[in-house]
C-alpha cells in the first residue's frame, strides 16, 4: 500500500508538471473571424479573435431570435406586440425586465426625455411609421394621455400594468444597444476576450485588435454629409460601448431668419419644438445605456445634456449642433475628446 501511495504521489506530481508545462508553453495564435448579416431591421458586423474554430453564426442567430421574441414591435407574436395589442396575460422574460428597468432609470435621469411611450406623438406629427394627423392643441392633449413611462409598472409576477390600456410601448430606441450587450455576453461566456460587435452603427468592444496592437477604431458619421456616408470623427474604444443618434440631413431653414433647426417632439408638451442638435454619441460601460442616452440627448436642450454628462462619471458624450448663426459646432466631454484619433 505504501508503494502504491508513493506511485500515486509521483503520478500526481508528474500530471501537475505536465499541466504547468502546457499552460506555460506556446499558445495557439489568435485568429480573426468576421460575421455579417441582417437583424433588427438593420445590418450587423461582428469581429472576434479566438484560438478555436467554432462557428459562432448559430449562436449569433439565437441571440437575435430571443431578443426579437421579447422586444420586437415588428414581430406580431413577440411579448411587446402582444402587450401593445391588449394581451394582459403575457408574462415577460428576463430580457424584457432588464430593458424595462434600464429604460426606467434613463427616463428618470433625463427628466422624461427618454420615453418609450412617446411613439404615438411621433407618428401623429408625421415623423414615424404611423399615420400623421391634423394636429392642434385638442388632438395633442388627447394623445398626451397615452404618453409617460411612469404610467407603466412591471409587477413582481412579470406582468406589465398600464394606467390606460391604449398605452403603447416601443423599445426600439434602446433595443439595438441591448441586443449588442447580449451578443457580447454570449461571446465572453465562450472565453472570447477580443471582439467588436456592431449593429446598426452602435458598438460594443472588448480587449483590443491583436493584429494591430491597438484599441478598436470606430468612425462617427458626419450628420451633414450630403451624399453617401462621411466620417466626422474616429475614436479609439476598448472595453466600452458607443451609440449614436442623429437627425442626419433632416433639418429645416427658417424662411425669415435663415436659422437651421431639426424637429423634435417634446414628450412633456406633446408639441414639436426646434432643436439645434444634429447628432449625439455616447460612450458608456454597456451599449444599452449608451443607446438610451444618445436618444435622449437628441430631445434635450444642449445645456441640459452637458449638465447631465458633467454629473455622470460613467458617461462620455459628443454632440454636433448648430449655433445661432447656423454654423456647425462640436461639444465633447474631456474623456470623449481624449479618444479622438
Amino acid at each position: 500500500m505504501q508503494g502504491l501511495s508513493k506511485f500515486n504521489t509521483r503520478l500526481a506530481v508528474l500530471s501537475l508538471a505536465g499541466i504547468l508545462a502546457w499552460s506555460c508553453g506556446p499558445q495557439p495564435p489568435l485568429q480573426m473571424h468576421d460575421y455579417h448579416g441582417g437583424a433588427l431591421g438593420t445590418s450587423y458586423a461582428i469581429t472576434v479573435f479566438t484560438t478555436g474554430q467554432e462557428d459562432l453564426a448559430p449562436a449569433i442567430d439565437s441571440v437575435f431570435a430571443v431578443v426579437n421574441h421579447s422586444l420586437s414591435t415588428y414581430q406580431q407574436d413577440s411579448d411587446i406586440s402582444r402587450i401593445n395589442n391588449g394581451d394582459s396575460t403575457v408574462v415577460v422574460d428576463a430580457l424584457f425586465r432588464e430593458v424595462f428597468e434600464a429604460s426606467d432609470r434613463i427616463f428618470h435621469a433625463t427628466n422624461g426625455y427618454f420615453d418609450p411611450t412617446v411613439g404615438v406623438l411621433v407618428d401623429a406629427w408625421g415623423f414615424g411609421p404611423g399615420a400623421a394627423l391634423e394636429m392642434d392643441s385638442t388632438v395633442v392633449d388627447s394623445l398626451l394621455r397615452y404618453v409617460g413611462f411612469e404610467k407603466l409598472k412591471l409587477g413582481a409576477d412579470n406582468r406589465l400594468q398600464k394606467s390606460l390600456p391604449a398605452i403603447r410601448l416601443d423599445f426600439n430606441a434602446i433595443a439595438k444597444g441591448y441586443a449588442i450587450d447580449c451578443l457580447g455576453r454570449m461571446l465572453e461566456a465562450r472565453g472570447i476576450d477580443h471582439y467588436l460587435v456592431e449593429v446598426g452603427g452602435e458598438v460594443r468592444t472588448r480587449g483590443d485588435q491583436p493584429e494591430k496592437k491597438r484599441a478598436w477604431h470606430v468612425g462617427i458619421d458626419d450628420p451633414q454629409a450630403t451624399e453617401g456616408r462621411a466620417i466626422k470623427r474616429i475614436v479609439a474604444l476598448q472595453d466600452v460601448s458607443m451609440a449614436s443618434s442623429g437627425n442626419y440631413r433632416k433639418f429645416r431653414v427658417d424662411s425669415e431668419t435663415g436659422e437651421k433647426f431639426v424637429h423634435t417632439v417634446d414628450p412633456h408638451t406633446g408639441f414639436t419644438r426646434n432643436s439645434n442638435v444634429l447628432a449625439t454619441s455616447v460612450i458608456a460601460p454597456d451599449c444599452t445605456t449608451a443607446d438610451g442616452y444618445a436618444t435622449a440627448f437628441m430631445a434635450m436642450d444642449l445645456e441640459a445634456s452637458q449638465a447631465l454628462l458633467a454629473d455622470n462619471p460613467d458617461l462620455e458624450g459628443y454632440i454636433v449642433y448648430l449655433n445661432e448663426q447656423g454654423e456647425t459646432e462640436e461639444f465633447a466631454t474631456p474623456g470623449f475628446e481624449a479618444l479622438f484619433r
